[in-house]
Formats: C-alpha cells, structure tokens, sequence
C-alpha cells in the first residue's frame, strides 16, 4: 500500500511518535504539568512525566485536558481494567470540550467510526474543523482524508490536496505521506514526481513507515529520484521493522534478487512470510518460490523469525492516537 487511507488519531505513538511527533510539539508549552500514563508513555516523548494509574484520573477528574485525553486512548485501547469505547468516547469529549485538539481529533475519530457511539459524520467534521482552526497537523490530515472519501462531505480530490497540503507543511508524517501520494499519481494536482519524493522523504526522515516503503518504491523504479538499490533497501528495511507489510513482501523480494544487498533466501522467506502472518497475501507466489529453494530445516527457521517479527497489536493500535 502506497497511501494511508485510514483516519488516524495520531500515531500517539505514531508508535511512539511518530505517532507523534506533531503532537509533541502542540503539547510541548504545557509539558510540566502533564502526566502520561506508564501503560503508553511511548506516546509521550522524551522527558514525559510518567504517573500511575490512580494519579492520571485524579488529574482528569479535576479537569485536566492532557490526562483525560490519555485516559480516553487507554480506553479505547482497553490497556486496562474496565475499560471500553463508551468510557474512551466520555473522557474524549471531556478533553475537546476544554479546546484540547488532539482532543477534538480523536473524538472526531470515534464519531467517524462508529466506536462507542453511532457514525456521526457531521459532528466529526465539527471537531475537526475546530482542531483545525487550532492549526493542529493531524487534523489537517484527516479532513482530507474525509473529502478523499467522500464521508460526510461532497468527494473532492482538489478539498483532499489542500487539506493534506496544509497538514503536510504543518509537519505531519501521515499528511506529508498522502500528499506525495497525489503529486505522485497527479490526484487533485499536476502529477510531479520529484515534488512526491521530497514529501515521501519528509515523512520518512520522521519515521513514518508507508513515507519509507514509498521513497524506497520510488528508488527501486528510479522515479522521481536517481534509481539506487540499496537506498531502497535500506529505506524498505526501515519500513519493514516498523512493520509495513508491502516493505515485508519488497524487502523479502531484495534479498531473493540479491538487490541493494547480498542475496539471502531464507531471510527473504522470513519477511515475505512475515507480511503473510499479518494478512497481506500479496506475496504468497513469491513466497512458494523461495519454500521450493529452500530445505524444511531452513523454512522452519524462517517462519520462526517470521513469527518474532511480528508487531505487538497493541503498540501498532497506538499509532492511531493523538496526544
């Protein structure tokens, strides 16, 4: 997959931040007086002050926006005892009615998909738009992913492009991601290559895993970017230890080709097979090939690195969320 197509609250974690880098920023002036839970202080950044449990609802029942919003990713993340998606939808709503935008984006978020209240377009798009007015990156972002699709608003390519746009110079990977996207194949403006690298390159020097697979895509083919195998290598790698399934299947295809780097069979099985465990079947005709190459000795020791690589779910849940 080239474009991310799904609403994101922001990788509070953006998988740590690249989840969330943005909202690291946003939240930077504040930094002293908030406390993010131990359970997801990989959301938090360098520095965090990280308090238990017991010491976060207090502070959110006292009306803090910061915690009540950490309380409200653990919830829908059901990182702990007794929670759920009504309690996250609560504690959300809390935060963004005290102008908290990564708030006002993650409640947005729970509106557009229907978790822990009915699909509500038209209030998602209320608290988007007033994150937006905040200047607030992530929701930028997911504006666009609105008119992209067509939910709750009219479908627009040109709304999509300005608002990934606006996202992508406010520095957010996922928006910077999207806009290369549509410069690369020319949705909703001139199709330029050159200018979809330099955003693919953007997201990737911050982390983002689908801005990595798509800068190595564009080194492999040599678009947009002197053709050089092992930088698409190396940026596939990246991808892929993140856990991006499409950088699996064209790392696995690297080492089985012997491009950008030495040739390896059984390391090629163990990341195509990686992406297969994790449900993306697009590499299975390559993967039968290397299991023919290879000894059940050798295949049993892929598919056992295979299962190691795997992504915890919960940490990938997390880069959804915005702090």
């Amino acid at each position: 997959m080239r474009f991310s197509k799904v609403l994101v609250v922001v990788a509070s974690v953006v998988f740590g931040m690249r989840l969330v880098e943005v909202e690291r920023a946003w939240s930077q002036k504040a930094a002293r007086e908030q406390c993010s839970l131990a359970s997801i202080t990989n959301m938090a950044g360098k520095g965090a002050v990280v308090c238990d449990l017991a010491t976060v609802k207090r502070l959110a029942q006292r009306g803090h926006a910061y915690e009540q919003n950490q309380l409200g990713i653990a919830s829908i993340l059901a990182i702990g005892p007794d929670y759920s998606d009504k309690d996250a939808l609560e504690w959300f709503k809390r935060a963004a009615q005290r102008g908290y935008a990564p708030a006002e984006v993650n409640l947005a978020v729970m509106y557009v998909n229907g978790w822990g209240t009915p699909v509500n377009y038209g209030e998602a798009l209320q608290w988007l738009r007033s994150a937006a007015d905040q200047h607030y990156g992530r929701a930028y972002y997911n504006l666009g992913i609105l008119f992209l699709e067509g939910k709750g608003v009219k479908q627009d390519n040109d709304e999509a492009y300005r608002w990934f746009k606006k996202g992508a110079e406010a520095g957010d990977s996922s928006a910077q991601t999207n806009l290369g996207y549509m410069y690369d194949i020319g949705l909703g403006c001139t199709r330029d290559v050159a200018t979809a690298a330099n955003w693919y390159r953007k997201a990737a020097d911050a982390g983002n895993p689908l801005g990595e697979n798509n800068l190595a895509d564009l080194y492999l083919r040599g678009q947009g970017v002197k053709q050089d195998d092992a930088e698409a290598f190396a940026w596939f790698q990246k991808a892929a230890e993140q856990g991006n399934t499409a950088a699996r299947i064209k790392l696995g295809y690297l080492y089985a080709s012997g491009r950008g780097t030495a040739k390896n069979l059984a390391g090629a099985y163990a990341w195509v097979k990686a992406a297969q465990m994790a449900g993306d079947q697009r590499g299975a005709e390559l993967l039968q090939g290397l299991e023919n190459s290879l000894s059940q000795e050798q295949v049993a020791a892929a598919t056992d690195r295979a299962t190691r690589l795997q992504q915890p779910a919960g940490a990938l849940s997390t880069r959804s969320f915005a702090q």
